[in-house]
């Protein structure tokens, strides 16, 4: 609480007698504390259920009506007739198209297989020029859900016009991942992959190890001899894996440019299939022509009539949430609830229900207080992911970690912050389809006076104080909601429900 400075005018008349003066302070006693009840009643709860769609919530851009949807068209497996990666008539291939719904064309190992058994493919493989984004190798028919989809081991062929990269890698059943190429890492600053040309077939062989001392295993792939190598992290390991099948299956991440690729002569764990005949593979959605609203950034969240996040009843806040770009207005989104001008120096809470559907490496869905202006002012800046006068709660990965619950918040200006991985206790959440309660709160009074938010995802606890200028370079939050972040990548999918948060007080009888 601020206190007023009374002028010593105002005292003049009082003090010449004792009587005058005893009443004066009880006066003033009193003008202060209506002074400080007033400040205290400056906040108040709102509760939000969302069983219908709330009319005062605001969207912008949250439906992504400036990004058309995109048709996919996906048509490989078997072909009888067409020897395009080598060898007699008969392989399998086509047509694989990018997309956010998940297809595949694989053989269904006779039993499921984990980290603990040698696995080991190889063939012919023919990689068209022009666009290509797909996967070879193990994998689980049930968790296919997204970039770094968890439970495989697999290569990964990128086409970049008239040639492509290749790269090896892995995801556990807790969507923590590791990748190699073929080419170079530089840890930490860059990947240096090697030009591979498209238009014609290589000889190709993926393999993995359980038993390399250095790790928790080795997986290598080589195409023409050229190698790339991936080891397996111990504590990754020890999330577990499961692999169902062996097979071709577009990245499962968004829309994106179709590409053709051919295989033959394919052996998998020392079966043989030559394609002469059709193998009689399991396969899904392999063969259908669709319109898909999953493009980026064609943002789709706000309110939901779904019923993911176990509310007390159907309704609910969330969908599809790309990352913003604040170098374009269409690029950045929001949709949130007006809760009138809040400061850093108010407590804020929030509290509800959270449930993670989807996430794609190099993404991230935000919720909290944030500015209807100044979150989303479009600038050319790229150095700050954080929107200004924002203070909420990041989902974020890095992908090889798979996907964290975590506060954030930037001032008006430089002064930001955020809980990375690298403090040991961020809250770990996945897209499992799992209801979780969460919280957030920020007292202005912690940490000595320079604020701290502390952030609950069931029984996970986190905390991160602002850094010591933040209070005072200001924040000015109007809306509470979903709002983009600045710098642009890819989506996650996450709903929420059973709000509970902090509102200006006269903005209650909106």
């Amino acid at each position: 609480m601020k206190m007023m400075r009374i002028p010593n005018s105002r005292f003049d008349w009082i003090f010449h007698s004792r009587a005058k003066r005893f009443r004066a302070l009880i006066l003033v006693f009193f003008w202060l504390l209506d002074f400080s009840l007033l400040g205290m009643a400056g906040t108040v709860t709102r509760v939000e259920h969302f069983d219908r769609e709330p009319a005062h919530w605001e969207g912008i851009n949250n439906r992504g009506t400036p990004f058309e949807p995109k048709t996919v068209t996906q048509d490989f497996g078997f072909s009888p007739s067409t020897h395009t990666a080598g060898g007699q008539r008969g392989e399998i291939g086509g047509l694989l198209h990018p997309a956010g719904e998940a297809a595949f064309y694989g053989y269904r190992l006779p039993v499921p297989l984990d980290w603990n058994q040698p696995l080991g493919a190889s063939g012919r493989i023919y990689v068209a020029t022009g666009a290509n984004h797909f996967l070879l190798g193990f994998f689980n028919e049930n968790t296919l859900n997204e970039w770094r989809t968890p439970n495989t081991l697999v290569a990964r062929i990128n086409g970049r016009g008239d040639y492509f990269h290749c790269h090896v890698e892995y995801a556990s059943s807790r969507w923590r991942a590791n990748a190699g190429v073929i080419g170079a890492i530089v840890p930490g600053e860059r990947i240096l992959p090697k030009e591979l040309p498209g238009g014609r077939s290589y000889v190709w062989r993926l393999q993995y190890d359980p038993h390399s001392a250095e790790s928790g295993g080795k997986l290598t792939f080589t195409m023409d001899g050229e190698t790339a190598e991936c080891m397996v992290s111990k504590e990754h390991r020890s999330d577990g894996a499961v692999f169902t099948h062996f097979g071709l299956l577009p990245i499962p991440k968004t829309w994106d440019s179709p590409g053709e690729a051919w295989l033959d002569d394919v052996t998998i764990n020392g079966t043989v299939f030559d394609f002469t005949e059709d193998p009689q593979w399991d396969q899904k959605n392999n063969r259908v022509t669709y319109i898909t609203k999953d493009t980026r950034p064609r943002f789709d969240f706000g309110w939901s009539p779904t019923h993911w996040a176990g509310g007390r009843a159907p309704g609910e806040l969330g969908g599809l949430i790309f990352r913003g770009d604040c170098r374009e207005p269409a690029r950045l989104a929001a949709y949130g609830d007006r809760i009138g001008p809040l400061t850093l120096d108010s407590p804020l809470r929030v509290r509800g229900k959270v449930c993670m559907i989807r996430g794609i490496s190099d993404s991230t869905a935000s919720i909290g207080f944030y500015n209807s202006t100044w979150s989303l002012y479009s600038n050319p800046a790229q150095d700050q992911s954080i929107p200004l006068d924002y203070l909420g709660v990041n989902i974020e990965g890095p992908s090889s970690e798979g996907f964290y619950f975590y506060p954030v918040y930037r001032a008006h200006g430089d002064p930001s912050g955020y809980l990375g991985s690298g403090s040991g206790t961020v809250p770990r959440i996945y897209p499992d389809r799992r209801v979780h309660d969460w919280s957030l709160q920020y007292d202005p009074s912690g940490a000595n006076g320079r604020g701290r938010i502390t952030v609950t995802l069931d029984d996970q606890t986190c905390v991160l104080d602002l850094a010591p200028e933040a209070r005072s370079t200001g924040a000015v939050f109007d809306r509470f909601g979903i709002c983009t972040p600045w710098i642009d990548g890819n989506s996650v999918t996450v709903f929420f429900d059973d709000l509970e948060y902090t509102c200006q007080e006269e903005e209650e009888g909106r």
